[in-house]
């Protein structure tokens, strides 16, 4: 391949590794260490005749070289198969994400999006609406400790906490925006709930008077996105334990922490 080939050389490259699973597979196990055709035909399941081929094509372009161990690959072998894993990790990402994206708060994230590789999406199905929800409520069922900060609340969540927190079982922070906890203001269970939920030792709640414009929880080092459309239905949860989203959202949380005022019922006119 010649190297003036422009755009459409590196093109035709990805769409000739692409047009062959074993030829991603063949070119990861290699650049990962050395292996003869009989662990390649073992690893991947290709005859030997298409991984002669294989083989072939790779010494052409100088990505594999025949050593006595085995095959490996060559430094640019090496290179090329670390950009199809990251294109691979890309495409699965997108893929995860692809339900919410149309929701997801981009500008509020802190992160580069590969951090959600290994994201766990839960999203409603027509078997399981109440899948996003479900998923943060099994969370906080199972958390010592947890850690919010949240433009909304919902019935669910609320007395879970309550209970958790009541026996002994979950340390409870949250900052709220104003406008949740005024939410909450014409329904008697759920503000009789937050009322007792802020009272325990074990909880602590406070308001900031500013929009918080997203939805998180940190629970036992897991940390939740809920992502909400433009009329606040929840449209999905991804979850992850991925450090740099971990280091983001306790660095949010404290941000909303060090501005926001202990919740006040008294504050609130429920007239």
């Amino acid at each position: 391949m010649s190297a003036s080939g422009g755009m459409d050389a590196p093109i035709e490259e990805i769409e000739f590794l692409a047009r062959s699973k074993n030829r991603v597979n063949v070119l990861r196990l290699v650049a990962a260490e050395p292996h003869t055709r009989g662990d390649l035909a073992s690893a991947t399941g290709a005859s030997q005749a298409t991984l002669g081929r294989i083989l072939e094509d790779f010494t052409d372009r100088s990505w594999v070289r025949r050593e006595p161990h085995g095959y490996v690959a060559t430094a640019t072998g090496a290179l090329v198969a670390d950009g199809i894993d990251d294109l691979l990790s890309v495409l699965e990402t997108e893929g995860r994400l692809r339900d919410v994206v149309a929701h997801l708060p981009e500008a509020e994230l802190g992160f580069d999006l590969r951090q959600l590789a290994n994201a766990t999406v839960a999203v409603p199905t027509p078997t399981h609406p109440n899948a996003p929800l479900q998923q943060v409520v099994d969370a906080m069922e199972t958390a010592s400790t947890l850690r919010a900060f949240s433009h909304a609340l919902n019935e669910q969540s609320l007395s879970t906490a309550l209970s958790r927190v009541r026996a002994g079982e979950q340390r409870f922070e949250a900052v709220l925006s104003k406008s949740a906890i005024e939410a909450l203001l014409p329904e008697d269970s759920l503000w009789t709930q937050v009322c007792a939920l802020a009272a325990e030792d074990g909880a602590a709640i406070r308001v900031r008077h500013d929009d918080i414009p997203l939805a998180v929880t940190v629970t036992d080092g897991a940390v939740s996105i809920l992502i909400r459309d433009a009329d606040g239905v929840l449209r999905g949860v991804l979850r992850t334990d991925a450090e740099p989203v971990k280091q983001w959202a306790g660095e949010r949380f404290e941000r909303y922490w060090e501005v926001a005022v202990p919740f006040d019922p008294a504050a609130f006119d429920r007239r």
